[in-house]
């Protein structure tokens, strides 16, 4: 796993070159239907900045049997209303707040638990309707709703690229989510540091156009079984 991520640094640090940054990369390690002993391994290695879990119920179980880790975790995956409470409870972070009943629960929530938790708003820039995230048009209500919430401190934006082999494609939609935060930046006045885009698919090109945090588990880990 060390080999691997010492490979996924060097094209990061290459695709930050290109760009002209100098700035830092966080690094998710998308943790989905990983055990607990891969994400121990992954926890050693000392670039790794947070574990990434697509499902609530997965990562409660594995939570309770992973209570030392040392890394923040974020629920990168979509959540449902159901599962908010739970949510709330157990991620240091919540990426994937999509409308604003979402946004009420868990503000409601992190009340009734004594806690501030951060958040991004995720958007759909793709337009691709098996792609989670609030719709563009639909942005603005839900940045002025999240950013006024008494217990959620909005930090920034993620996105998911399309499914395409098009790079123009893949580098529009993330484009779309810089110009997004930028204009969000204004209207608000929250600094807003976190740009999430960029997986082990598209990683490079999320760079290039400005991202500040990517989202990395097969190149880590290497190929999922999910038959598990």
């Amino acid at each position: 796993m060390t080999q691997n991520f010492e490979q996924i640094y060097e094209r990061i640090q290459n695709a930050k070159s290109k760009a002209g940054r100098s700035d830092k990369i966080s690094f998710v390690a998308v943790s989905k239907t990983r055990t607990v002993d891969e994400m121990k391994e992954a926890e050693k290695i000392p670039w790794i900045d947070f574990f990434g879990e697509n499902r609530v119920q997965e990562a409660e179980t594995k939570r309770a049997s992973f209570a030392g880790s040392n890394l923040p975790w974020r629920l990168i995956g979509h959540l449902q209303s159901n599962k908010a409470r739970k949510a709330a409870e157990i991620f240091d972070f919540i990426d994937s707040v999509d409308t604003v009943e979402i946004a009420t629960r868990l503000d409601r929530l992190a009340g009734e638990l004594g806690k501030k938790i951060p958040i991004l708003i995720e958007v759909n820039t793709s337009g691709e309707v098996s792609k989670s995230g609030v719709a563009p048009a639909n942005f603005s209500e839900l940045l002025d709703f999240t950013a006024s919430r008494e217990n959620l401190s909005l930090e920034g934006l993620m996105t998911v690229g399309p499914l395409t082999d098009d790079e123009a494609a893949i580098r529009n939609s993330f484009a779309t989510l810089r110009k997004m935060i930028e204009r969000a930046r204004t209207s608000t006045g929250l600094a807003l540091p976190v740009l999430s885009m960029g997986m082990s698919d598209d990683f490079e090109l999320a760079i290039m156009e400005g991202s500040t945090m990517v989202r990395i588990g097969t190149l880590l880990f290497g190929a999922r079984d999910y038959s598990k």
